[in-house]
């Protein structure tokens, strides 16, 4: 194994992306760091670079590895690696790493946050006080409490929903490639979305996955059921989606807002039961000092041939 990289070519990341301790790590184990925007012509100049660091939500694809001869490392600076083609990496040798578990926390608390935010119409309330008005009349939120809470996929997030729903009294079922976990009800997934009031999706997006939510299981869904996708908008057929909206029978809220073709994510905001965040549910302090030394702490254990993280 090499003892450092000679080249490594960060794509769509900015100086800001890292506190100057982790910069510091990096310019140790790698001889030549290059930072450019993905769609700079200088990128062609630097296919030499035998480490490639992406920004969530990025890409390589089998040319982009074809195109880098010299190519060990591609590292995801985020959870989700569904647009790398890991297996073809594979095969040529190349480890992929990504960032698992830094923002367990952080979008299993925004799943509720936007939850509530939303049952509880807190923000309308928010706005009205500060006009002066302080009744109560119009308001007539629902509880979490005695509701069916299904969650699709139990990862290290989806099985910390599930305790956080289970605190808040919810009726707690799931559907997942896992199953038999102790103290949760497992369901098949087609009765899941018949039954469940609230339904969060937890799903890592791969070629297996890509459309999870097809027409059909979108059709399934309860109706007055709220959905809450934290995960990539790759699980989901829009169009479909955007037909049930439109029956006004569900609600729909998303945080991979960034991810979504701007002209899809503005046909979604156009609904009232469609609700569009940033991608703000891992954006905590604690989460984003974690990832930088998970992002980092990746590099350093590749070079000693004891790669952590790994996802090929």
């Amino acid at each position: 194994m090499p003892t450092m990289f000679t080249k490594m070519l960060f794509l769509n990341f900015e100086k800001s992306n890292l506190k100057p301790e982790y910069w510091k790590r990096i310019d140790s184990i790698t001889k030549e760091k290059v930072l450019l925007k993905a769609d700079s012509p200088d990128v062609k100049k630097h296919l030499d670079a035998d480490c490639l660091l992406l920004k969530l939500g990025m890409g390589a694809d089998k040319a982009m590895i074809d195109g880098m001869p010299k190519l060990k490392y591609i590292g995801m600076y985020g959870t989700g690696f569904g647009r790398i083609d890991g297996a073809y990496a594979a095969k040529k040798g190349i480890t992929v790493c990504n960032i698992a578990g830094y923002a367990t926390e952080g979008v299993a608390e925004f799943v509720f946050a936007s939850l509530l935010e939303y049952t509880r119409e807190v923000t309308r309330a928010k706005i009205q006080a500060q006009t002066g008005n302080y009744s109560e009349a119009s308001y007539t939120g629902t509880e979490i409490k005695g509701k069916t809470f299904g969650i699709i996929g139990l990862g290290r997030i989806g099985e910390r929903v599930a305790e956080l729903a289970k605190g808040f009294g919810a009726n707690v079922v799931y559907w997942s490639h896992k199953q038999k976990i102790a103290g949760l009800k497992y369901v098949e997934v087609n009765q899941l979305l018949k039954t469940s009031d609230i339904i969060s999706l937890h799903m890592s997006f791969n070629p297996n996955t890509k459309g999870f939510l097809d027409a059909k299981r979108i059709a399934m869904i309860k109706s007055g059921a709220v959905v809450i996708n934290t995960a990539p908008m790759e699980l989901v057929d829009v169009e479909a989606l955007e037909k049930r909206l439109k029956k006004d029978d569900m609600t729909f809220i998303l945080d991979h807002s960034d991810e979504l073709d701007p002209a899809v994510a503005k046909k979604l905001a156009k609904f009232d039961n469609c609700i569009l965040y940033p991608p703000i549910a891992y954006t905590t302090k604690e989460a984003t000092n974690l990832k930088q030394d998970i992002f980092v702490g990746n590099l350093e254990t590749f070079l000693i041939g004891k790669p952590i993280n790994k996802v090929n």
